[in-house]
């Protein structure tokens, strides 16, 4: 363990999240999300949210210029409390965070160069987070 550090951020995730380069991207991915059909790099949170995932991320990894968060829009485009989660967690607003509709969303989290499921079972509980410039004076 190391102190000050989000104890859910294992030492994987870290390596990760460092490799990760300015506008790279990060699936937070529930439970029901296709991570190991799309991803790349994919770790296994069991036992977690996305709204606990992105909030320890967030603490290690700045948001890039908006939209730095895409959210998974739900089926009649009403906003969930766990997307409300999301956005706090990420520090956006509604008028931040570009809502993409669920095919739409595949594509584009599949590039994304990591994706974390976790064991968030809420429908909608997806977020992509595009990583910022680490120290840039915005951050």
């Amino acid at each position: 363990m190391l102190e000050g550090i989000n104890p859910l951020l294992t030492g994987e995730l870290l390596l990760h999240l460092d490799r990760m380069g300015h506008s790279d991207a990060v699936v937070i991915a529930d439970a029901h999300f296709p991570a190991w059909a799309l991803g790349r790099n994919v770790l296994d949170l069991p036992g977690t949210t996305t709204p606990e995932v992105l909030a320890a991320i967030r603490t290690v990894i700045p948001l890039d210029d908006a939209p730095g968060l895409d959210l998974m829009e739900s089926a009649d485009g009403e906003v969930l409390d766990v997307q409300r989660e999301l956005m706090h967690a990420a520090g956006t607003t509604p008028g931040t965070t570009r809502f993409v509709e669920r095919f739409a969303y595949y594509d584009v989290a599949k590039p994304a160069y990591l994706m974390v499921r976790t064991g968030e079972t809420r429908k909608y509980g997806n977020a992509l987070l595009r990583k910022g410039v680490v120290g840039h004076a915005s951050a």
